[in-house]
Order: C-alpha cells, then structure tokens, then sequence
C-alpha cells in the first residue's frame, strides 16, 4: 500500500492536488451548472436537475472536506465518494474534470451520454478514475458506501496508521424510498459506522413527481 500522498491536507484536496488553478466557491459551482446544462442539452437525454440543485453541496465537499489526489487516483486511503443519485451522473463527471483528474476531457464531456463515451447516463466503475463504483438502479449507492465503510473499519482495526478515510453519498429522495436502502440505513445505524457520511437531496420529487403520491416520511 502507498503513503498518503504529501500534498494532501486534514480537510480535504488542495486546489493544488487538484492540478489546477484556484478558482472560487461561486466559479466552481457554477461551473458545475454550466457543464451539466450544456451536455445533456447537447445530448438531449439526461437529467441536469440534480447537478444544478446539488452543485454548491458538492463544491464545498470536494474543495474543503474530501480527501483524495486526482493525480493518484487510487491511493488506498482516500475517501470514497459515492454518487447514489447516479441519474446526476453530470454532477459526477464535472467535479472530475474541475479538479484535475486526467479525464474525463471535455470532449469526454461533449460525448455525454453517447455510445463507447466513459460518460455514461449513470456512473459506471472502471471507465473513469474517481468512479468509485456503479450506480444506476436506484438505491444501490447507498448499500455499496454501507459495504465500503465497513471494509474501512476492519482495515483500520487491522492497519490503523495507514487506514482511517471516510465514505460520502449523495442520494436522492428517489434512493430512500427503496427499500434496499431501508435495510443499509438500518445496518449503518446498528453497526454505528460514523465515517459514513450521507448527504440527502431532498427537493421532494421524484421521476414520478412529487414525492407525497409515495411517501410521507
């Protein structure tokens, strides 16, 4: 296993780490916003919804809190991000290329949603670094971060001075209203897992509308 790379910091990636120039809050998240509206306009498919509404939540993440270097992407003790929104894939691809992972291009980006393109409709593992894992089905983000964070526990009860990172998700009202989320809620409660961190995206809608036809939790 590597070192924790020397340019990280307590907080989270640098923009340095990000391999790029330092750009603002607003600049980045509206950035964000731009690259989500423009490539599912150019694809005509795809839901920029969620990246619009979320940007700001996941610029703060990425620049201040999580934990990872875009030039090793797989360095072993980097904090696991989970996108279980998976629809707002675009959110996803853009954080990606603003800070500094090698891809996906903007060309990457101007295929979004095409055949042979690494920027498909939902995440998927292996076509992207920084793709944690596929999500596509509602639901089943959340259950893998549960899986991810208890893989954290046991390697940091076995080797804790090179394992001590956290797991973020983004989910959407549409992912807690599954029922495999139900049950890695409830395992995440029972077994206490406090690296993992769940950010909800509650707008009160859903692909079927509103979310009071379905719920009124």
């Amino acid at each position: 296993m590597t070192d924790e790379p020397s340019q990280q910091t307590e907080q989270g990636s640098t923009s340095e780490a990000g391999g790029g120039e330092d750009i603002g809050h607003r600049e980045m998240a509206n950035a964000i916003r731009a690259l989500a509206m423009d490539a599912v306009e150019r694809a005509k498919s795809g839901h920029p919804g969620m990246p619009m509404g979320m940007a700001d939540v996941a610029t703060v993440l990425w620049r201040h809190f999580l934990r990872f270097d875009p030039r090793h992407p797989e360095w072993p003790d980097r904090d696991r991000f989970v996108l279980s929104a998976g629809h707002g894939s675009m959110l996803l691809y853009a954080l990606l290329h603003l800070t500094g992972y090698a891809r996906p291009t903007m060309e990457d980006i101007r295929n979004f949603r095409q055949l042979g393109s690494p920027c498909a409709g939902h995440p998927e593992y292996g076509e992207l670094p920084g793709i944690e894992t596929t999500t596509g089905p509602l639901g089943q983000g959340i259950a893998t971060a549960v899986g991810m964070a208890i893989a954290e526990r046991l390697e940091a009860a076995r080797n804790p001075e090179i394992c001590d990172h956290r797991t973020f998700v983004i989910a959407s009202d549409g992912d807690l209203m599954e029922g495999i989320s139900h049950e890695a809620a409830a395992l995440a409660g029972h077994l206490r897992l406090n690296r993992l961190i769940v950010l909800w995206d509650d707008n009160g809608i859903s692909i079927d509308g509103s979310t009071r036809l379905a719920t009124s939790e």
